[in-house]
Order: structure tokens, then C-alpha cells, then sequence
């Protein structure tokens, strides 16, 4: 197969589900891996004939990798929403990311709270049950054993906005999740929220008011602060009530004269306690961040650490609309990881340092979740002939990669083994990969320390390109 018809294979509709099937494994598992990786992202692009408009738009698949031990078992399933059997139905695919229809449906959906349950970004655990995750307020349970579709998962509370953070933060410290609404109107206002462990109830952490909000896909959570990075991607909500644009981006604009602010949020007390100016950029994700003295050390915070990835504008997002998708993967991804210290006393502008450049969809291990970090892992920059999984010792600019000729990544999900340091890198990290030759996807399991390969599997199947997932190792614990 060909290299250019290999990226294509990413963006091709898989529409076979598998049951609870072992995989053959090449190497060896280790013993204490015994949890389980949900992922999520779009199996579908094709609806009544017409092909979906945007990577973000194509319909929720979910796949399932159990680990035993000595094993691993794969399920698959497509989320059975209401978009879902609407689409399957009527053959009509509307009120996605840039997939929308016509100006009087938009209109209706956004005046009668009518929005899109097609969850194919993200997944969490609330309240014991595992929910699929957009960028609406519209959560989906799914059951962790067999991936069926449950219905709509409700809180108990009236918390109200039009858009949700897709990426919402569990804190294992403090026994939380930390999530973020976006509500229009006639004064927009972003609304911070925590959700308790085992429980439906949210609690407002703090409003920020905005005439034109930013699109926000994810926040920065440390300790005792939230950080809200409020970058010139601007939404005007008053353009959904005008003719034109088919989908929720075409009504989002680039402003760079407005640069760039971090919103520091205080997590008891919901003030502001401090806002910072920057240079423009367009931020998908927050690595981490946590809280330094004046010293660099303890938590009597004098300043938040903030990790993330960014871009110097926001053509990602018409980069990633599949008709030319393929042709901006190899022109070589420029996210770059970046770090911000921000004072918690006092306003000021910042510049950030770069730390590395040529990656996306970074993570750290839930232990160091609004704690000190050393190491990020993260999806580094495709070529026609693949990617490579690359770890980042932020301390020392150090890089470790890991690829393989005719192999494109995905998100790395790095897990701690049970009982290590928690400043060490040891454990394993967990990657699904599509085998160009193939033609088929592969689960990888490779060195936390090293990144060498330890063990690998191959799926009956390819998958499409994926967003993002959770490795739960328990039923009391978060991903």
C-alpha cells in the first residue's frame, strides 16, 4: 500500500464490531497490569452517502483493551445515540463540529437545547459510570463490560451552558473532577465546575464573563488553582442566529489583536486571582500544571506551572477537515510544548519557554495530576511513513522516541506500575497504532523508562484515528 493511501486507511469508516476477543500477543505483559483502556474517537465518516465534513464530526466508536496479566481481550461498539440512530435512520448527520445543515435546524437546536449526543472525543468515570465525552453538555453512560450504550447520564443540578469542556480533569488528590461550561448570552460567561467523587451534584467554582468567548477544548488544573487559557479563537454567539455556516466552527473566528489571557482561578474560593497577558496562540491542550513558591519549591504558591501544547494561530482546525487532512498531517505538526509560570499575587504578561516542538495529545500519569511532573508523553509528527511516540523529560529537554516504519500512533496512555516513586517514569505505556502494510490496527505496550517495546497485539480490524482515552485499573479509581 502506499504511503498517501495509508494516511487515507485512518480516515476510513470501520463499521465491524467485535465481542469480548482475545488478542494474540507478541512479548510479554507485565503481571500488574490487570485494568482496562477505553478509547474513543469516530468509526463512521459516511451517513445517507455523504462523507462528514470534519475529522471531529464522524460518529462515536468506542473500543475496550482488557488486561489480565497474561492477556488482553477487545471489544468495539459504535455509541448508540440519539445522533446515532437518527443518522442510521434518516440518513442525515446534523449539529456536528463543522457538519451542520441548514440555517433554521441550527437555529432550533441552539433555542430548544436540541444538541449533538454524538460523544467521540472523550471518555471519564462520575459516579461509578463510564461517560462518553464532547464538546456539548451532553454526557452518554456506556457499560465498561460490554460497551452498550446505557442512555443519557444525569446530574443533579441545574448547572446550564451551550458548550462543555470535552476535557474533563479528575484530581486523584482531592477525590474531584473539574470541568468547564460555556454559556451564551447577552453577556457570555465561562461557568468553572467540581464534581465530587460519587456524586451527580456539580458545584459552580466561578464565573468569568465574555463578550465573545474562546473555544475552550481543555483547562489547566494544579493543586489549589484552575487556569483558564482564553486564547483569540473566538466564538460570536450572535452568528448562530444568521444564515450562513453549516457547522459550529464556521461561526468561530481568529482574532490574534486580542492575544492571548490565563485566568488564574483560586479552587476554594472561585476569585480571579490573577490575569495574565500573552502573545497570541491557539491551545487544544493543557499538559499539567502545578504550584511553586517563590524558591521553586512547596505548595505556598507564588506562581502556577502551566505545560501545554500550542500553535501560533488556529489553522489546525480547518487543518484537520478531511478533504486536504492528509496532506496537513505530513506537512509536519507544530504544536509546541510550551511552559507558562504564572504569579498568583499579581497581573503581568508572559512570554512562555519552549521546551520541544513536533507533537499533539500529551499526557502525564494520573499521579502527578495537578502535581509536579517530569516526564510528558504525547503523539509526535507524522511523515508519510508514520509517526513515533515521544517522552519529554521537561527538566531537561531530554526526547525519547519510539517508531516503526509503516506504524502511525496515537494518543500514548502512560500507567505508573503499583507502587512506584512518585517522581519515576516506570510502568508501561499503552498506544494503538494502524499497521499500514496491514491494513489492520495494533495495541502496544512499550517501556515506561526506555519506550522500548514490550509487547504487542494485533486487532481484527483497523481503526480509524482516534482522539483520546482512560486507562481505569480499578472500579474506585479515575484514568
Amino acid at each position: 500500500m502506499a504511503s498517501a493511501d495509508g494516511l487515507a486507511l485512518g480516515f476510513r469508516s470501520c463499521t465491524e464490531e467485535v465481542t469480548d476477543r482475545g488478542l494474540p500477543v507478541t512479548g510479554s505483559l507485565p503481571a500488574w497490569l490487570d485494568g482496562t483502556l477505553v478509547r474513543n474517537g469516530p468509526g463512521r465518516f459516511e451517513v445517507g452517502g455523504e462523507r462528514v465534513e470534519h475529522w471531529f464530526d464522524g460518529l462515536a466508536m468506542l473500543q475496550k483493551f482488557a488486561f489480565d496479566g497474561t492477556g488482553m481481550r477487545y471489544s468495539n461498539r459504535f455509541l448508540r445515540s440519539e445522533t446515532y440512530q437518527r443518522a442510521m435512520e434518516t440518513g442525515e448527520l446534523t449539529g456536528q463540529f463543522a457538519t451542520g445543515g441548514s440555517y433554521l435546524r441550527r437555529l432550533r437546536r441552539l433555542l430548544g437545547g436540541a444538541r449533538t449526543d454524538n460523544c467521540n472525543v472523550h471518555v471519564a468515570r462520575l459516579d461509578g459510570e463510564l461517560v462518553a465525552l464532547t464538546e456539548v453538555p451532553v454526557f452518554v453512560s456506556v457499560d465498561l463490560g460490554t460497551l452498550e450504550t446505557r442512555g443519557r447520564f444525569a446530574f443533579e443540578d441545574d448547572l446550564g451552558g451551550h458548550l462543555s469542556m470535552a476535557h474533563l480533569v479528575p484530581d486523584p488528590h482531592r477525590g474531584e473532577t473539574i470541568g468547564l461550561l460555556t454559556e451564551f448570552g447577552r453577556t457570555s460567561r465561562y461557568r468553572l465546575f467540581r464534581l465530587p467523587d460519587g456524586s451527580r451534584r456539580r458545584r459552580e467554582v466561578a464565573t468569568i464573563e465574555a463578550a465573545r468567548p474562546a473555544y475552550v477544548h481543555s483547562v489547566a488544573v494544579a493543586a489549589d488553582h484552575v487556569v483558564l487559557t482564553e486564547h483569540p479563537f473566538r466564538i460570536d454567539p450572535w452568528s448562530f442566529f444568521t444564515p450562513g455556516g453549516a457547522g459550529f466552527v464556521d461561526h468561530v473566528d481568529w482574532e490574534p489583536a486580542r492575544g492571548t489571557r490565563f485566568h488564574v482561578v483560586h479552587r476554594e474560593t472561585g476569585g480571579v486571582v490573577a490575569t495574565h497577558d500573552a502573545p497570541a496562540a491557539f491551545v487544544f491542550h493543557h499538559v499539567n500544571a502545578y504550584e511553586v513558591s517563590a524558591d521553586g519549591e512547596g505548595r505556598d504558591s507564588t506562581s502556577v506551572v502551566v505545560d501545554l501544547v500550542d500553535y501560533p494561530d488556529a489553522g489546525v482546525v480547518d487543518g484537520l477537515r478531511l478533504d486536504g487532512l492528509a496532506d496537513w498531517l505530513t506537512s509536519g505538526i507544530d504544536g509546541r510544548l510550551r511552559r507558562f509560570r504564572l504569579p498568583t499575587e499579581r497581573d503581568a504578561t508572559v512570554s512562555g519557554t519552549t521546551i520541544t516542538e513536533g507533537l499533539e495529545l500529551p499526557r502525564v500519569v494520573p499521579a502527578s495530576r495537578t502535581r509536579y511532573h517530569r516526564y510528558v508523553y504525547a503523539q509526535g509528527s507524522a511523515t508519510a511513513d508514520g509517526n513515533h511516540v515521544l517522552k519529554v523529560d521537561v527538566e531537561t529537554g531530554r526526547t525519547t522516541t519510539w517508531g516503526e516504519s509503516g506504524l502511525f500512533v496515537e494518543e500514548p496512555i502512560p500507567v505508573r506500575e503499583p507502587g512506584a516513586p512518585a517522581e519515576t517514569d516506570y510502568g508501561v505505556v499503552l498506544v494503538t497504532a494502524l499497521d499500514v502494510s496491514a491494513e489492520r490496527s495494533i495495541l502496544l505496550v512499550l517501556d515506561g523508562e526506555t519506550l522500548t517495546e514490550r509487547a504487542r497485539a494485533p486487532l481484527p480490524h483497523h481503526l480509524p484515528f482516534g482522539f483520546h482515552g482512560r486507562y481505569f485499573s480499578g472500579p474506585n479509581q479515575t484514568g
